[in-house]
C-alpha cells in the first residue's frame, strides 16, 4: 500500500515539474535528486571501500547542477556553454577537475594501496549519477526536450510494469538469479515488448499530445520554441528502436544497482521513499537509459520537427 501511495504522489509531481517548471527549477530539482542519490551511493560503496571522498563528490554534483540552473539555451534551443560561469561549473567540476582532485587527495592516505580505489569509486558516483541525470537536465532545456523526456519516462515506467505483472504470471526462467532472484526472462521479454508498444503509440500521437499541452499552456517559458515549428510522428522503426534500446538499458540499470547492493549486502539504498526504498532504487533504471535518450534525441528531433 505504501508503494502505491508513494507512486500516486510522485507521478503528478514529476509531470508538473516536467511541463510547468522553468529550466532553472527543473535542473535544480534534478540536482537535489542527484545529491540525494549520490549520498545513497556512498552508503553502498562504503561496504566495498572504507576511505572515500563523499563530501567532495557531493560538492561537485551540486556545482555541476548549479551550472545547469544558470545555463541559457541558444537561439536554436540547444544547450550551449561558452566562456562563462556556468561553463566552468559544468565542465570544470566533472570533466577536468574532479578526477584529478580525487587522485591528489589519495596522496594524503596513510595506506597508499587505498588511493586508487578511493579515487575510482568516488569518481564513479559522479559519473554514474551526476552525469546521467545531467543528460536529462540538459535535454529538458532543448526545444521539445520535455516531450522527449515524457516519452522516455513513460517508456521506462511501462517496461517496469509489464515486467512485474508478466513475471508474476508467467515467469519460470530466472534472468539473473545471483543478482536479482525475482527477475525472469519472461518478465524481461514482456517488458521489452510492452515498452516498444507504448513508445510507438506515444510517438504516433505526439502531435496531439503537444497540441493539447500548448492549449493548456503547459509548456515552460520558452513557448517561442514550440510555436515556430510543427511536429510529426517519427518513423515507426525509429520509435521502435528507441523504445527497445531504452528498455534494455533500463533493465540493465536495474540489474546494475541490484548487483551493487547485493555485493554490499544491503537490501535498499535508503528509506526516503516508503515502500520503494531510496532515491537510487527509484532512478536506477533511468541512469543507464538516460544516455540512450541523449544520443537518440538528435535523430528524434530531426524526425519529428518540420518547419
Amino acid at each position: 500500500m505504501k508503494r502505491v501511495l508513494t507512486a500516486v504522489i510522485l507521478i503528478p509531481v514529476v509531470l508538473l515539474l516536467l511541463f510547468k517548471a522553468p529550466d532553472w527549477l527543473y535542473s535544480a530539482v534534478l540536482g537535489v535528486i542527484a545529491i540525494l542519490a549520490v549520498h545513497e551511493y556512498f552508503g553502498i560503496a562504503r561496504h566495498y571501500q572504507e576511505r572515500l571522498y563523499q563530501n567532495v563528490v557531493l560538492a561537485a554534483t551540486g556545482l555541476y547542477f548549479a551550472g545547469h540552473c544558470l545555463h541559457k539555451v541558444s537561439a536554436f534551443g540547444w544547450p550551449e556553454f561558452g566562456n562563462s560561469v556556468e561553463s566552468w561549473l559544468v565542465q570544470g567540476t566533472g570533466y577536468q577537475v574532479l578526477p584529478l582532485l580525487l587522485l591528489l587527495l589519495g596522496l594524503t592516505l596513510g595506506d597508499l594501496k587505498q588511493a586508487l580505489p578511493a579515487a575510482a569509486i568516488s569518481c564513479l558516483g559522479f559519473l554514474y549519477i551526476g552525469i546521467t541525470l545531467g543528460e536529462l537536465s540538459l535535454t529538458g532545456h532543448t526545444r521539445y526536450g520535455r516531450i522527449l523526456i515524457f516519452v522516455f519516462l513513460i517508456t521506462v515506467w511501462s517496461g517496469d510494469i509489464f515486467a512485474y505483472y508478466a513475471g508474476r504470471a508467467f515467469g519460470r526462467h530466472k534472468l539473473a538469479p545471483g543478482i536479482s532472484p525475482g527477475k525472469t526472462w519472461e518478465g524481461a521479454i514482456a517488458s521489452a515488448m510492452g515498452a516498444v508498444i507504448i513508445c510507438v503509440a506515444l510517438f504516433h500521437y505526439i502531435h496531439a499530445i503537444v497540441n493539447g499541452l500548448v492549449a493548456l499552456d503547459s509548456f515552460p517559458s520558452r513557448s517561442v520554441f514550440y510555436a515556430d515549428a510543427g511536429i510529426d510522428s517519427p518513423p515507426l522503426w525509429l520509435a521502435a528502436i528507441f523504445g527497445l534500446c531504452v528498455n534494455i538499458a533500463a533493465q540493465l540499470g536495474d540489474l546494475t544497482e541490484s548487483a551493487l547492493k547485493r555485493g554490499a549486502g544491503v537490501k535498499d539504498s535508503g528509506t526516503l521513499l516508503p515502500g520503494h526504498g531510496g532515491i537510487l532504487d527509484r532512478i536506477d533504471a533511468m541512469l543507464l537509459a538516460a544516455p540512450v535518450l541523449w544520443f537518440f534525441q538528435f535523430a528524434l528531433y530531426r524526425a519529428i520537427i518540420h518547419k
